[in-house]
């Protein structure tokens, strides 16, 4: 089964979301524009929920996310329980992301990388599945501490 990704951005970010998902899709992967903002007057916090949600609700299996920097909206996605988010600006984090963390949605900023870089980072992430190992017992320690504050 092909792994379904979702993507959007805020008004930063527009002109690199629509590089990196058209050459996702040109790639062959099964990837939706959320386009948020399209319908909604709202900000990147806004953006990230709506697509952090699509995640938790397994309408999506990973997703991304692109701002100014990033990191705004990687804050804003690990907001919403289920949603393991990480900015990432290099190939290697981008793998270790998905190898040693099993995050579900990676972020990057259109104000601090090219297209270029960010079009590796993401067939890297997508290319990476959770390794388990040693990693194991972290990520389970991750879900569950995040359920402190779900009761």
């Amino acid at each position: 089964m092909m792994m379904k990704i979702a993507v959007d951005c805020d008004d930063a970010a527009i002109d690199f979301k629509d590089e990196i998902y058209n050459y996702l899709k040109n790639a062959g992967y099964d990837i939706t524009d959320l386009n948020y903002s399209a319908t909604h007057d709202c900000d990147y916090p806004e953006i990230a929920f709506n697509l952090a949600e699509t995640i938790k609700n397994k309408e999506y299996d990973r997703g991304f996310i692109f701002c100014g920097t990033g990191l705004g909206v990687a804050m804003m996605a690990n907001k919403v329980p289920g949603v393991f988010a990480g900015t990432c600006h290099d190939v290697y984090s981008a793998e270790r992301l998905a190898k040693s963390n099993d995050a579900n949605v990676l972020t990057m900023g259109a104000r601090v990388i090219g297209t270029e870089l960010a079009k590796m980072i993401a067939e890297a992430w997508l290319k990476s599945d959770f390794q388990g190992g040693g990693s194991t017992r972290k990520v389970e320690a991750m879900h569950r501490l995040e359920k402190t504050y779900l009761k």
